[in-house]
């Protein structure tokens, strides 16, 4: 009996759906046990079998999936090889064949054994014990079956025992067909294709949910099994090759896209990361990784990402989020020199970090007014907050004003969906740090002021202003209290930011730090090179003795582009550079140190924009250890005095010592 297909139509989606296929005798069980399962599954039996049966389970498919098919013998073989449905077999057991047997036994002592090949289990020491004489024979198809039962006919039998085919044809040719199958076999079988359909869902579920997953990755993915088929593939990638998933599931991937083939990968079971592959006309960047499950080999995976939609993301992220991003990287620990100037500096600078007050940093380019700045918010009560820096000269006007107050949407062509926060609002709660504020436009610096009085920022376009709590750190290389006499520099805004002041001495007003700096720009330079410091340890020390009276009008970063352009030389020539020759090849390699002035330039305070002395181009005056013994006991015994006097670098004094 077949259930309507209006009622396998209207049976709810979680419920499995078993078609259970047989002839005659055994579909008599499967009809009498199928509302056993009614709580659990949907159970549909077939009165048929063969190539019917298959055209039946395929039209049953077509109204909704079939989990699976509980068939037995020859027809279940049959359905096994012809259909995708996973199909479940009656088994024959042990007991069933013995209950069989004796049924036969009591009918006649000639009984006959047809079984389906390979279904049968092992009946000699059964036979053997009950003294049985059984004649076995196999079949494959319903020809040989009736080819099995007429040979028996022939030798005489009288009882035949075997599948629900067998036991018709016995009875049509006279002999007495006893069926094989119990209803406890059937109902075995209909318990296991209830646990089949049962993970069978699970496992189906699991895919479903994996096909979703992939399908929303912008990231092309393809899975392939053991021997290199195509597992998954997902539209992403789909789209990349110009194919359909369906086009390439199941077949080869090395056969459709040699350039993608992860052959190598199944071999060695190793990860290939980072590849950058030209496949059908696009460039991808392709990843290929093993799947290994309990320590077994199981497949691979390759992803691959389009370079272009990277470097989208990257300029989308450098655009919105670089500003709230930012953290200060410098200590005031890690200001190099034990000048009395410098230790100045750590001292008012870590006055600074214990006042909400705004602090203007002067000095010349490149005496490290932002590492002091980093220093200060670090040493502050702000230090988890962000750190954010702007150079007030390297923005047009026009765009310095939205980069620092933000705008709203629509505030002018070209704005942003949504606006955009200014670095003002990306510095709240902690400080800003406005480099060569003394290069900020008129218009702008009263805006500026009124964020430094009022603690809000208005937005251009915007009507409402934001309140923000901001640490403001400005630095300067101008001369700000001349530029406000010029009318260049607003006189109030002088005010607010003047309030903690550091003056930044010059390189040339700490010479006693430049071995101390140099050795430790030395090691930067290296490392970032990718270099051993020792290989040109003695040059750095050439350059220090040369650099004596050289006045560093680049300062601190003078210094640490010349280290580089010494190392960054050495390192391309094939040979160490002798002893001899270090002094003629930091002369060749950093020409300015050798027009360096012979006399010591005069420390100042006062910033002024007038030129550089001129250098002179006299040669140095060779000193006597006479002389150098006169002057020290001039000093009294002061190295760092007589040094001074005598013209040259503390070091070079202790080496004529040490040599005398």
């Amino acid at each position: 009996m077949l259930p309507s297909p209006s009622l396998h139509a209207s049976l709810p989606p979680s419920i499995p759906r078993i078609v259970a296929v047989g002839f005659r005798r055994i579909n008599k069980l499967l009809q009498e046990l199928a509302p056993e399962f009614a709580d659990r599954a949907a159970v549909e039996v077939l009165d048929m079998g063969f190539d019917q049966a298959v055209a039946r389970v395929r039209e049953l498919q077509r109204q909704r999936p079939v989990d699976v098919i509980v068939a037995a013998g020859s027809n279940g073989a049959y359905l096994r090889q012809r259909l995708d449905t996973p199909v479940v077999l009656v088994k024959v057991g042990g007991f069933d064949l013995m209950q069989a047997l004796t049924h036969a036994r009591r009918l006649s002592a000639r009984i006959g054994l047809v079984t389906y090949e390979g279904m049968a289990p092992d009946i000699t020491q059964f036979d053997n014990l009950f003294a049985f004489g059984v004649s076995q024979r196999s079949y494959r198809t319903e020809e040989e079956a009736q080819a099995c039962v007429r040979e028996l006919q022939q030798q005489g039998i009288e009882v035949v025992v075997g599948s629900g085919v067998v036991a018709d044809l016995a009875d049509q040719h006279g002999m007495t067909g006893i069926f094989l199958y119990s209803i406890d076999a059937v109902r075995g079988a209909l318990e296991d294709a209830v646990e089949v359909a049962r993970a069978s869902r699970i496992e189906q579920a699991k895919r479903e949910r994996l096909s979703t997953i992939l399908a929303q990755l912008s990231d092309g993915v393809i899975a392939v099994d053991r021997q290199e088929h195509i597992l998954t593939l997902n539209p992403t990638m789909a789209q990349w090759l110009g194919v359909t998933a369906e086009q390439w599931l199941g077949r080869r991937l090395s056969e459709v896209c040699p350039e993608l083939s992860l052959q190598h990968t199944l071999r060695l079971g190793a990860q290939d990361l980072e590849r950058i592959e030209r496949v059908k006309g696009k460039t991808l960047i392709v990843n290929r990784i093993p799947l290994i499950e309990q320590g077994v080999l199981t497949g691979a995976l390759l992803s691959s990402q389009d370079p272009i939609s990277i470097q989208r993301v990257d300029r989308h992220i450098r655009t919105r989020i670089k500003p709230q991003a930012q953290h200060a990287r410098y200590e005031l620990h890690q200001l190099i020199g034990h000048s009395q100037a410098i230790a100045r500096v750590q001292r008012m600078a870590s006055s600074c970090a214990r006042s909400q007050a705004t602090v203007l940093l002067i000095g010349e380019s490149g005496t490290g007014k932002e590492v002091v700045a980093q220093g200060i918010h670090m040493a502050s009560d702000r230090r988890d907050m962000p750190f954010v820096a702007v150079n007030c000269a390297a923005v047009s006007e026009s765009l310095l004003e939205s980069e620092l107050f933000g705008y709203e949407e629509g505030a002018f062509t070209g704005a942003r969906r949504g606006g955009k926060i200014g670095l003002f609002e990306a510095a709240h709660n902690g400080t800003i740090f406005l480099d060569e504020v003394g290069e900020m436009p008129l218009s702008l610096q009263t805006r500026l002021l009124r964020v430094l009085q009022e603690r809000e920022v208005l937005r251009v376009g915007a009507t409402e202003p934001t309140p923000v709590n901001v640490r403001v750190i400005a630095a300067t290389h101008r001369d700000l209290a001349s530029h406000v006499a010029e009318g260049r520099f607003r006189q109030d805004l002088f005010y607010r930011l003047n309030i903690l002041r550091i003056d930044m001495p010059a390189l040339r007003e700490r010479a006693e730090d430049v071995p101390e700096l140099a050795q430790a720009l030395h090691g930067r330079v290296c490392a970032r090179l990718g270099l051993h410091p020792s290989a040109t340890l003695a040059l750095l020390g050439a350059l220090i003795e040369q650099s004596a009276h050289y006045p560093w009008p680049g300062n601190v970063r003078e210094l640490e582009n010349l280290i580089e352009r010494l190392v960054a030389y050495a390192a391309s020539r094939s040979e160490p550079i002798p002893a001899w020759q270090l002094a003629g090849f930091v002369q060749d390699t950093a020409p300015e140190l050798f027009m360096a002035p012979t006399v010591a330039v005069r420390p100042s305070r006062m910033l002024t924009a007038g030129p550089m002395p001129a250098p002179s181009t006299e040669p140095r005056r060779p000193v006597s250890l006479a002389e150098i013994q006169r002057v020290l006991q001039a000093c009294e015994g002061d190295k760092g005095r007589a040094a001074q006097q005598l013209g040259m670098s503390r070091t070079t004094l202790w080496r004529k010592l040490r040599e005398a």
